[in-house]
Formats: structure tokens, sequence, C-alpha cells
């Protein structure tokens, strides 16, 4: 083993592998959709298809997931879920390179990979917990917010490129290397986990996955999460619909700004990883998701009168922009204070049904967006929508619970 890797802790092990994950799934993105467009010549509707299909294992197989975290040790589950998705790459990266890439191909293996991404997804929140104290969950998952913001920043735009640097079937196999370097980062973390349950105590797969929906349900800071959570990710799909409409047509900017402000964002949610864990410490995990999101409301009013000269539109939206700093706060410790309060046998099934819910009202969120602004028109609906987003403070406003 090399020096330097010797030296990580075994957290820093999981980061690694966890943003390497990340940065593969943004790339790969990115580059999947180039080669079915370059190499197998899509069509519009077969692009439509290929989205479909791997946004699909979330909602088919999210509960399933939670399940086999709950059941068998973690790091092998997230270790096959980064190799299997490297194999799979690799193959499609040899197809597309040999001339013998059909589009039934690519479709299998997109269901496939995203498929093995939902699994690694509800595997490394539960596997957390096992590698950091109590009270160094803020700072963990800060940490790993941080891998993932870094991956949505240039992620996209680094597939794009190796498309265009080496080919997309190159890319493809380069995005299958980031999933294998990701796997060997994990097999070298040294400390052992709690083990599952006795696989005589366990009861069928229906069973357990109702389990898990029945205790975040039942759970009253669970529950609130949950609700927020559900509000937020409606809101999500809602404005992120919209946003483009609003800034291109509503307000005539140049659509280069589009990525300029994504841009500013993601940057603005680097300093919020940062200091989520002395936030928390001052404020506790409650306030400190209370106040972080009242900073998100606050802010989505410069958005929706933004207005007047350009230079003046662009700094009110860039100036929005900068509070996703709140959000990296918000989702550290929302995330502690979900391990936290749920037993380690049950938080794949948990963060199974977090993911569950979330996954399907992204999409309603979206659908309803565009209904609203058919009606009310674009600024409106907009608006509506940061109303739904700040009315995920509710529920956190309930919530009970001594900080560790």
């Amino acid at each position: 083993m090399p020096r330097r890797v010797a030296h990580l802790d075994d957290f820093t092990r999981l980061w690694l592998g966890q943003t390497l994950s990340a940065l593969g799934s943004q790339a790969g993105g990115t580059a999947f959709s180039l080669l079915a467009i370059l190499t197998v010549a899509a069509s519009p509707a077969q692009l439509g298809l290929l989205g479909a299909l791997r946004a699909i294992p979330a909602l088919l197989l999210g509960l399933a997931a939670g399940v086999w975290v709950d059941r068998l040790t973690r790091r092998p589950l997230l270790m096959a879920a980064d190799f299997g998705r490297a194999l799979l790459l690799g193959g499609l990266a040899l197809l597309g390179a040999s001339g013998a890439l059909r589009f039934e191909a690519l479709c299998v293996i997109a269901f496939l990979v995203a498929g093995l991404a939902v699994l690694f997804d509800v595997a490394y929140p539960a596997y957390t917990p096992s590698l950091v104290a109590p009270d160094r969950l803020v700072a963990a998952n800060a940490r790993l917010a941080m891998g993932e913001s870094v991956a949505e920043i240039i992620g996209p735009g680094l597939g794009g490129w190796l498309t265009q640097a080496v080919g997309a079937a190159s890319a493809i196999g380069l995005d299958a290397v980031s999933f294998l370097l990701s796997a060997l980062s994990l097999a070298t973390i040294r400390r052992s986990e709690p083990p599952p349950a006795p696989s005589a105590t366990r009861a069928a797969w229906h069973v357990e996955a109702r389990a898990g929906l029945a205790v975040t349900w039942q759970h009253p800071v669970l529950r609130g999460l949950l609700l927020a959570d559900a509000l937020l990710a409606l809101a999500s799909g809602w404005i992120g619909t919209l946003f483009v409409l609003f800034v291109t047509q509503t307000l005539g900017l140049a659509p280069a700004l589009m990525g300029a402000l994504v841009g500013v964002g993601g940057l603005s949610a680097l300093p919020g990883a940062f200091l989520a864990e002395r936030v928390t410490r001052r404020l506790g995990l409650v306030r400190a998701m209370v106040v972080a999101r009242l900073i998100g409301a606050a802010s989505s009013v410069l958005t929706v009168f933004a207005g007047g000269p350009p230079a003046v539109a662009t700094g009110m939206l860039a100036l929005a922009q900068t509070t996703d700093a709140s959000w990296a706060v918000f989702g550290a410790a929302q995330q502690a204070l979900r391990q936290t309060v749920t037993p380690n046998a049950l938080l794949g099934r948990v963060s199974a049904t977090t993911r569950l819910v979330t996954g399907v009202l992204l999409p309603l969120g979206a659908l309803m967006g565009g209904s609203v602004a058919e009606a009310l028109g674009v600024r409106v609906a907009l608006g509506l929508g940061f109303l739904v987003n700040a009315a995920a403070i509710g529920p956190l406003l309930v919530l009970r619970h001594p900080d560790p």
C-alpha cells in the first residue's frame, strides 16, 4: 500500500471513495448522453428513454437497497457497487470503441449502473456513523457534501471535455477508472463495522421494508425531517423547472449566465460545509437547520423580484446564489440528526425511505411548476415555488431533540 494512502484515516478513505464515485457519476452522465448521440445516433425520444431508465431504479429499487444495506455488511456493498459500475462502464467503453455498441445494450447498462448508484447512495450515509464519533457526524457529513458539491461543479464539464479530447468511448472508460479507484480506496479502510443482525432473526423482505417506512413515520424527529425533505423536494423540482425560463425569457439574460450562476451556488456551498460544524455547535442541530432554511427563504426574495438593467438583475441573482452556503449547513445538520436518532440496524431503510419520497416528489414538483407557470406566468409560479420551499421550515420548528 502506498505510504501516503496508508496514513489516511478511515473516514478520509470513505470520503475519497464517495467523492470519486460522485465525480464519476457526474462526468459519466454527460459522457453517457454524448456516447448515445455520437456513437448510436440516438434520437430525442431515445435520449428520453435513457434518462427515464437512469431515473427509474431510484423508485423501483430504493426500498430493496435499504433492506440489503441493513442486512449485510456495508463496506463490501459500497465496494461491490463501485466494482460493478467500473465493470459495466468498462464493457460499454469497449463496445463503443469497437463499433459494436447497440442502443439496446446502452439501455441495459444505463439501468444497471443507475441501480448500483442507488445501492451506493443508500449505503454510504448508513456506513458513516461506523467511522466517526457521534459528535463528529456534522463535520463528516459536511465533508461528504463538499465532495458532492465539487463533483457537481466540475463533473459535467469534465465529462464533456473528456469526450471532446479523447472521444466518447474513452471518456466512459476513464469514468470506469474513477469507480475502480473509489472501490480501491474503500478497500483500504481498516475499522470494522457493527455486524448486521443474524439471518435467523430476519423477517421477510417486505416486512423489513415496511419496518423502515414505519419507523421513519412514527418517530417524531424522523417524521419531521421527512416532511421537511418532502416539501424541499417538491419545491426543488418546481423551482428547477422554472429557473432557466425565468433567467433567459422573463429577465432576458444571456443563456451563458446560467452556468455562471450555478457555479456561484456550488462554490458558495463550500464555505458552508467548512463552517457547518462550528454553526451547529453554537446553535444546536435543530436551530441550525431552522436558521439555514430562514436564510434560504429570505434570499428567494432577491430572485423573485430580480429585474431592472441586466447588471442589476444579474447581481440580485448572484447574491441569492451565495446563500447556498446555508444549504450545506442544513444538509450536514439534517443528516447528522437522522443518523443520531436512527438505530444502526435501520439506517439503510430510513435513508432509502427518504430517497424514495424525494424521488417521487421531485418530478411531481416539476410538473406542478410548469402547470402553474402556464396559468399564472413564470415569475408568479416561481414565487409560489419558493413559498413551498419556505414551508419546509414548519416541520423543523416542532422538532424536539436534545443535541448531543
